[in-house]
C-alpha cells in the first residue's frame, strides 16, 4: 500500500484540518457550535519522520501543537467564548472506524487504533508503569490526561524478577481503562500506548484543552460525530482557522520505518476519499488493486488485500507479488520517500537489531512482518559487488518463537547473498 500511495499521490501534499462556526461571531463569542473538521491527518502526533533526527522539523515533540495553532489563531481573530458546543467531526472518512476483520483484544492497542477523520497522538493514550513497594499497586500513570478518560488500578507488586503479568483492558465502548495483574519488583517499568475508542471525540477533547489555555470558553459541551450531513451547512462558509498535515512523503516513514498501522489504515482511506469515491477501507483498497493489477502488472490471483497494515488475518499476499511490487518500485522515478522509509540494519526502525555484526550490517533495506506462527521479511540486499537483490521470504502456520523464526529468516538473507555468484 506505500508504494501505492507513494506512486499516485503528490509528495508535498497535505491535508487540512479546519475550524468552523454553525452561527455568527459578535462581540468576541461565536454564537452557536465550534466544529473541528479533520480530513483524515494522522500526524497530530510525537514522533521523527527521518533517518536523521538532527534534521529542522525532522521531529515533532508536541502532539497538541497543531491544535494550539488552532486555538491561537481563533485567538487572533478576538474570538474568548464558544456559546454552544465543540464538536469533532470526522465524518471526512466513512463512519466505519474498526475494521471488522480485527481481533477484539487487539482492539485495546496502539496498533489497532480506530481510523476516522479526525485523530490525534496515535487515537492512544500512553500508559506508563514501574513496580513499588512489595504488596502494593504498581506506580500507574498515562497521558495526555483528557476528557472523562480514567484508569482503575487493580495491580499488585511480587518480590522478585519474575512473574509479571500485568495487562490492561478497556470497557467495551468507553473510555474506562482498567490495569490488572501482578508486577515484579525487579522488573524496569515500561510505557504501553493504548487505543481509545472514539478518536473525533479524543482529538476534541484535545482541541479544548488549546483553547482553554488559549483564554477561550467553551460553555457547552465537548462531543463528536461522524455524519457528514450534520455540519454540512457550516463548512459552506469560510473555515475560522485551519491547519496543514505534514506532507505525505512523511507518511510513510512511520509505516515502513517502525510498523505503525494506524497510519497505514488512515493512508488507505485517504486514497479511496482522494482516487476512489469514498474515504473507506473498502474505496482505498479498490484503488490499491487497480494501481497493482494495471500498473505494476501483477497477476490478480497473487494478492487479497483486506486492510492496510496487514493486521487482519485474512490478507493475502504471494512472494512473487511483493518481488514484483518491489521491482516495480526500483523503476519508478518517485519512489524516493518509500526508499528511505524502509528500515535497514543497524539504522532506526525494525530492523535496527538485526543483521548486526555481520557480512549484512548495513546492506539489508527491508520491511519484516509477524502475528502469531507468521513472519515475514521483504526488500534489497546489497551485495559486496554494487548488485541489488529484491528478495521476499514468508512463513505461515509455523510453530517457532518469533526470536527463533526471525533468526531463520535473517540466515536466509545471507544463504542468498553467499548463494549468488559474483560478478566477474
Amino acid at each position: 500500500m506505500s508504494a501505492v500511495a507513494v506512486a499516485t499521490l503528490p509528495a508535498d501534499g497535505t491535508v487540512p484540518t479546519s475550524v468552523y462556526a454553525t452561527g455568527p461571531v459578535a462581540g468576541g463569542e461565536v454564537q452557536g457550535d465550534l466544529v473541528l473538521y479533520g480530513r483524515g491527518d494522522p500526524t497530530m502526533d510525537s514522533r521523527c519522520y527521518g533517518l536523521d533526527t538532527t534534521r529542522a522539523s525532522a521531529c515533532q515533540r508536541d502532539p497538541a501543537l497543531p491544535l494550539r495553532r488552532l486555538a491561537d489563531s481563533l485567538k487572533t481573530l478576538g474570538i474568548r467564548t464558544v456559546a454552544g458546543d465543540l464538536v469533532g467531526d470526522g465524518s471526512w472518512l466513512e463512519p466505519m472506524m474498526v475494521h471488522p476483520a480485527w481481533e477484539n483484544y487487539d482492539l485495546n492497542w496502539w496498533y489497532a487504533a480506530p481510523v476516522s477523520g479526525l485523530g490525534f497522538n496515535d487515537n492512544s493514550v500512553d500508559i506508563s508503569w514501574s513496580p513499588g513497594a512489595v504488596g502494593e499497586p504498581a506506580r500507574i500513570a498515562f497521558a495526555p490526561a483528557l476528557g472523562d478518560v480514567s484508569l482503575l488500578n487493580r495491580t499488585v507488586v511480587i518480590p522478585g524478577d519474575t512473574g509479571t503479568t500485568l495487562d490492561f483492558f478497556r470497557d467495551a465502548g468507553t473510555h474506562r481503562i482498567r490495569a490488572e495483574g501482578r508486577v515484579a519488583q525487579g522488573t524496569g517499568g515500561k510505557i504501553e500506548h493504548f487505543a481509545l475508542p472514539d478518536p473525533n471525540l479524543y482529538a476534541a477533547w484535545a482541541f479544548a484543552a488549546a483553547l482553554a489555555d488559549a483564554g477561550i470558553t467553551v460553555r457547552g459541551t465537548v462531543r463528536s460525530t461522524t455524519d457528514s450531513n450534520a455540519y454540512r451547512g457550516a463548512r459552506t462558509a469560510r473555515a475560522l482557522a485551519e491547519i496543514r498535515s505534514r506532507p505525505f512523503r512523511d507518511w510513510i516513514f512511520p509505516i515502513l520505518n517502525s510498523s505503525q498501522n494506524w497510519f497505514a489504515e488512515m493512508l488507505l482511506k485517504q486514497l479511496g476519499r482522494r482516487l476512489g469515491r469514498a474515504g473507506s477501507w473498502a474505496e482505498g483498497l479498490a484503488v490499491e488493486r487497480r494501481f497493482l493489477v494495471d500498473s505494476v502488472r501483477l497477476d490478480s490471483t497473487q494478492i487479497a488485500p483486506v486492510d492496510a497494515s496487514g493486521l487482519a488475518w485474512s490478507n493475502k499476499a504471494s512472494p512473487l507479488a511483493l518481488v514484483t511490487l518491489l521491482r516495480f518500485a526500483r523503476g519508478h522515478p518517485g519512489m524516493e520517500p518509500f526508499f528511505a522509509a524502509l528500515p535497514r540494519s543497524g539504522d532506526r526502525g525494525s530492523l535496527r537489531r538485526r543483521f548486526l555484526e555481520s557480512s549484512l550490517e548495513g546492506r539489508v533495506a527491508a520491511k519484516p512482518g509477524s502475528l502469531t506462527g507468521v513472519n515475514a521479511l521483504a526488500g534489497y540486499l546489497d551485495l559486496a559487488d554494487g548488485r541489488r537483490v529484491t528478495f521476499a521470504l514468508l512463513v505461515n502456520h509455523h510453530t517457532l518463537s518469533n526470536a527463533a523464526m526471525v533468526a531463520t529468516l535473517d540466515s536466509l538473507v545471507g544463504d542468498i547473498a553467499r548463494g549468488l555468484p559474483r560478478r566477474r
